[in-house]
């Protein structure tokens, strides 16, 4: 499966932006999809991840209550809504698949390109 995200950019601390993640292929259904972010000089974290179906998300404790990750099987897309975004959520953020439900970057076999976001103070 081959993955482009978008929807970055320049926002003021406490608004909001929408990332999107594109897939490509009949089968983004089966896959787990996650969102991680990247910091520069840091490692690639994780932020949320979502079953198949979409009815199990999980969240990094530093995102609980301000992001929401959601999917549309029909449009191959996964959503990252991020509210009330801080300063310290600036860095690339990266969209990636696999089959199983993990958190662990390591393990997703599949990455898009990532999209940059900026929030200012």
């Amino acid at each position: 499966v081959q993955l482009q995200a978008f929807g970055g950019g320049l926002v003021q601390a406490g608004g909001s932006l929408r990332l999107s993640c594109a897939a490509s292929g009949r089968t983004f259904s089966s896959y787990v999809m996650g969102w991680f972010r990247q910091a520069p000089g840091k490692e690639r974290d994780f932020v949320a991840t979502i079953s198949r179906t979409g009815s199990t998300t999980f969240y990094a404790d530093s995102v609980k209550g301000r992001f929401t990750i959601s999917r549309d099987n029909a449009e191959n897309t996964v959503y990252l809504q991020m509210n009330s975004l801080k300063p310290e959520d600036t860095a690339v953020y990266y969209c990636a698949a696999d089959p199983k439900f993990t958190v662990l970057a390591h393990e997703y076999d599949y990455w898009g390109q990532g999209t940059e976001v900026t929030v200012s103070s």
